[in-house]
């Protein structure tokens, strides 16, 4: 069986499904909860509205206005744009985050506690942890045949890794888990 590095080789592929990106902040998506505020304007002032599937929220005057995909920062001023477009003259808007959306991840075949599991905000998983999470292998899971699927510019994605050379080997990384993964751990051959 490959290694996880060497799987990445010749998939062209990081560990995160973010080939070339630079970290950036954080983006809105649905299922967050933001409010909307607009100075001295208090029958525009949304509090508290889950941002939907589609990445919209519903706008008093605007109607549907698409932020998810966006930084709070740049959410701000689209809103600010289409209020100073036909209904302000330069308006001051406020958007802030009021609740994250809940993210999961997914483990399963053979571990103990297959399932759906909270991402926790903020902080990053790797591999090894998520399977500790789902409180490790059966008697018949097999560290070396672990796939994990992720969603990549929109097409499903699967790396083939090797948790077993992860655990051995400090020198090799471990696998960096992101929201939404399907992890799936196979079963050894006896």
């Amino acid at each position: 069986m490959l290694s996880a590095n060497l799987v990445l080789a010749q998939t062209n592929a990081s560990p995160t499904g973010m080939e070339g990106k630079p970290p950036a902040t954080r983006t809105l998506r649905p299922n967050d909860q933001i409010s909307v505020s607009v100075y001295q304007e208090p029958d525009l002032d949304v509090k508290q509205i889950a941002i939907d599937e589609q990445g919209t929220v519903i706008l008093p005057l605007l109607g549907s206005v698409k932020v998810g995909g966006l930084t709070v920062e740049e959410a701000t001023e689209r809103v600010r744009a289409l209020y100073d477009k036909d209904y302000l003259v330069n308006p001051a808007v406020s958007i802030t985050l009021d609740q994250f959306a809940r993210l999961r991840f997914t483990v399963l075949g053979q571990v103990q506690r297959p399932g759906s599991y909270d991402y926790p905000q903020n902080e990053k998983l790797n591999l090894l942890e998520c399977i500790a999470i789902a409180q490790g292998y059966t008697r018949l899971g097999s560290p070396s045949k672990i796939k994990v699927q992720r969603i990549v510019d929109g097409k499903p994605k699967i790396f083939d890794l090797d948790a077993g050379a992860m655990a051995k080997d400090k020198k090799n990384k471990p696998f960096e888990i992101l929201p939404d993964d399907l992890i799936t751990v196979g079963e050894r051959v006896f």
